[in-house]
């Protein structure tokens, strides 16, 4: 890249939100974790690297050089990490994509979106807050909510619990669109096109 930044030519960010720590592993709230983690495994690296409070590698993905990382703050402060890494690179909030769970959405049910609200998610507030803006795209992966009551405590439950057996195969195959539509949105530089398809 003749004109990119210079410390190191990464065009973009990909982030996968969740928890660190094996208790948090296979939760509802690691989708961003796993779908990361899957990437990285399918390029045959691992997201073994640490700075900027995060796991991470940077893979020639969509046609760039993204620097994948794995927030290591816990979820509320997710906003840390990404803010970190994106001064550190240079990158502008729309190259920032955030990939992660939503309650809203049905089990396996995928979302592009180019920016919004935090919609009640503490990893995506945290990181408007950081980086001052909403405008960074998104790639939301449905895990349905608990239905009932909606209590504080049982969304809470629901989000750390581990998905039943027949939630994971939907949710592995998810992974893998999750992917596709995050490469789509880096490919083209947008989310347009990825909405259109995924949505």
């Amino acid at each position: 890249m003749l004109f990119g930044n210079k410390s190191s030519g990464v065009d973009w960010l990909l982030v996968g939100l969740g928890n660190p720590g094996e208790k948090y592993a296979k939760t509802r709230h690691n989708m961003g974790f796993l779908t990361v983690d899957l990437l990285a495994e399918k390029q045959g690296v691992k997201l073994n690297k640490v700075k900027f409070k995060a796991a991470y590698n940077i893979l020639h993905f969509g046609g760039a050089r993204v620097l994948v990382m794995k927030p290591q703050t816990f979820m509320n402060l997710s906003g840390e990490a990404v803010h970190e890494a994106a001064q550190f690179y240079k990158i502008p909030a729309d190259h920032v994509l955030v990939i992660y769970d939503d309650v809203s959405l049905p089990v396996g049910k995928l979302r592009v979106r180019p920016s919004g609200s935090a919609g009640g998610h503490n990893g995506i507030k945290n990181i408007i807050a950081h980086l001052g803006t909403d405008q960074f795209p998104r790639v939301k992966i449905g895990i349905g909510d608990p239905g009932g009551a909606g209590e504080e405590r049982d969304m809470i439950d629901w989000v750390i619990g581990v998905p039943s057996q027949a939630e994971r195969k939907t949710l592995l195959d998810v992974f893998a669109r999750a992917i596709d539509a995050a490469e789509c949105v880096i490919e083209n530089g947008d989310c347009q096109k990825a909405m259109n398809h995924f949505n």
